[in-house]
């Protein structure tokens, strides 16, 4: 591992600091492109104006006249974290503002697959519905939204992905109203927001169309931003980039979390993850909620992830909330079982004394579907190489297809590899999407070695050795005024993720001693700039040298009521060299 310290513009850090914003977080924020004060303001009046957002005037007035007619709704949600928020806002906010009639219906992964069908169109229309609206998917359901507007629905898509390419040109489904920030011609800045940021844009414009028509005054309209914990979620939990408009959506969330104002369905969720609702972090959306949303969708229905956040009564919500983490607990398992078999079949591709390929691809009859994306994951962290984990279908008739998931690093897009393969092997993908760092595909078992073939290929002409090195950015050195627990609790409040990464510090330090903890984990006795701190080294089990350039996060540890600052090692250069 490569250990770099981030550039940090002098000038930017100098004017943070003279604003007022405490030094290291200066330096942390100049050192990821802030360069003024005002670009920290999280302020809801300086979020993006939601006009700016080809489509969203007309799914305004497209809503307003079905809600005003007493049509029905049917929202078609996506069966991941921010498909289940969005599907929440979209119905949480339809109903505050006016909407009588007001369903969803959720794919099941293994049976419906991914976005709009044109089996699903038709249970929409089954259920009365007159309006069918897609969150998180859509985009390039082409059959779906045909199939829907023969059946006579409206129908109206907010999605996020990238439009799907026909014959080279972007193209987009026939839809009465499409909503998304990259679709041709939208000029909306942040294009990395996720598909429930998307749906609350949408319920912004409606309310503004709302307050145009007289239905509601800037003084009695109803308050939109109840919905943010939600957004906040879906947008952590989706891992999208955290622009600067993410941000003060997530920001905004954390703090009516923290009030404590939101749903009753996350204040339990808060509960069975064991984290605390007063302090909650960016870290607790994306690693303890996120999940246990997520795992409805992978091994169970994502039902009970939406009703969870849908209602308002606390037993039940306890009770959803308590469920899906024991379907959690029961996905770490699977996933822990599919991780070492999917090792196995990926180290078996090249000997112990070389390099793994380019690209990694592994199949095993016995994997869960449902956990491929995860297992994907901790493939390509532990050895930095883009991979895909496929599972056979379990939906009636498609036996015979495998269905993959893929992760990526930095440097290797994954859809437009994908994209490439299509077009070198005509017909191996039956079906392919999403984004640069993660991406799904569907191939004929038949066809499996062809597919890893065309991929290894791509991937070999596309990476060279500093892409395949793998390197972790950090914040360099950090003073040994800044190790207190206060400066911790102040890192913690910060808007940290995808795209704004989380405080990485790094420097040599001393190694008095180190044992191992739950035979998994090293725990370690460091001196940091002479003073001895604690560390702890999740899931690593090698020793350390005496010295050694250590990259860490900051952490605060309880013990007899006492809280300590302590290190969590995130990487090691045992060259020493940065």
């Amino acid at each position: 591992m490569k250990i770099v310290a981030r550039d940090i513009p002098p000038r930017a850090a100098w004017a943070l600091e003279q604003a007022g914003v405490h030094p290291l977080l200066a330096r942390l924020f100049a050192s990821r492109g802030v360069l003024a004060r005002a670009e920290l303001d999280d302020s809801l009046a300086l979020l993006l104006p939601p006009a700016s957002m080809k489509g969203t005037a007309e799914a305004a007035v497209l809503l307003a006249d079905a809600i005003a007619a007493g049509k029905k709704l049917c929202i078609v949600a996506d069966y991941d974290c921010d498909g289940a928020t969005a599907c929440a806002v979209g119905i949480r906010g339809l109903r505050l503002l006016g909407a009588q009639h007001v369903s969803y219906l959720v794919p099941d992964r293994v049976v419906d697959g991914y976005g709009l069908t044109a089996p699903i169109a038709e249970r929409v229309k089954a259920r009365g519905a007159d309006v069918l609206i897609t969150v998180d998917n859509g985009i390039a359901s082409f059959e779906g939204v045909a199939k829907a507007r023969a059946l006579g629905l409206q129908v109206l898509v907010t999605d996020h992905h990238l439009p799907a390419l026909v014959d080279g040109a972007v193209t987009l489904p026939d839809a009465d109203v499409t909503v998304n920030p990259n679709q041709p011609g939208c000029a909306f800045e942040s294009k990395s927001i996720a598909g429930v940021g998307v749906m609350f844009y949408v319920l912004l414009a409606l309310r503004a169309q709302l307050r145009k028509r007289g239905v509601f005054s800037a003084q009695d309209q109803p308050k939109l931003d109840t919905l943010l914990p939600l957004v906040a979620l879906g947008t952590v939990a989706d891992v999208v980039k955290l622009d600067a408009n993410n941000r003060k959506l997530v920001a905004q969330g954390l703090k009516r979390v923290r009030v404590p104002a939101m749903s009753a369905g996350i204040a339990s969720l808060f509960v069975a993850s064991g984290r605390q609702a007063k302090a909650a972090t960016t870290f607790d959306f994306g690693f303890a909620l996120g999940p246990r949303i997520n795992a409805a969708g992978r091994l169970a229905d994502m039902t009970l992830g939406i009703e969870c956040l849908l209602t308002d009564d606390a037993a039940r919500a306890d009770e959803l909330a308590k469920t899906l983490d024991a379907i959690n607990r029961q996905r770490r398992e699977i996933e822990g079982d599919m991780r070492e078999q999917a090792l196995l079949l990926a180290e078996s591709l090249f000997e112990e004394s070389q390099e793994p390929p380019s690209a990694i691809c592994v199949f095993d009859a016995a994997f869960h579907e449902g956990v491929v994306g995860i297992v994907a994951s901790r493939l390509k962290d532990k050895l930095h190489r883009p991979a895909f984990v496929f599972a056979q279908s379990k939906a009636p008739g498609k036996a015979h297809e495998l269905k993959g998931s893929g992760r990526s690093i930095p440097g290797f897009h994954l859809r437009d590899a994908l994209d490439l393969v299509a077009k070198r092997q005509p017909g191996v993908l039956l079906r392919f999407g999403g984004h640069a760092m993660a991406a799904g595909c569907t191939v004929l078992e038949e066809n499996f070695e062809r597919f890893e073939q065309g991929l290894a290929e791509v991937a070999r002409e596309w990476l060279d050795a500093a892409t395949l090195t793998r390197r972790l950015d950090t914040d360099g050195p950090l003073k040994p005024e800044y190790r207190r627990v206060e400066l911790v609790d102040t890192l913690h409040k910060e808007v940290w993720g995808q795209g704004f990464a989380p405080p990485v510090f790094s420097e040599v330090v001393e190694v008095v001693s180190q044992r191992l903890v739950g035979e998994k984990h090293l725990a370690l006795k460091l001196k940091h700039q002479g003073q001895p701190v604690d560390g702890i080294w999740w899931n690593h089990t090698e020793p350390l040298p005496a010295q050694v350039l250590l990259a860490f996060r900051l952490d605060a540890d309880e013990w007899n009521g006492l809280r300590r600052v302590r290190f969590l090692v995130e990487g090691a250069d045992l060259q020493g060299q940065s």
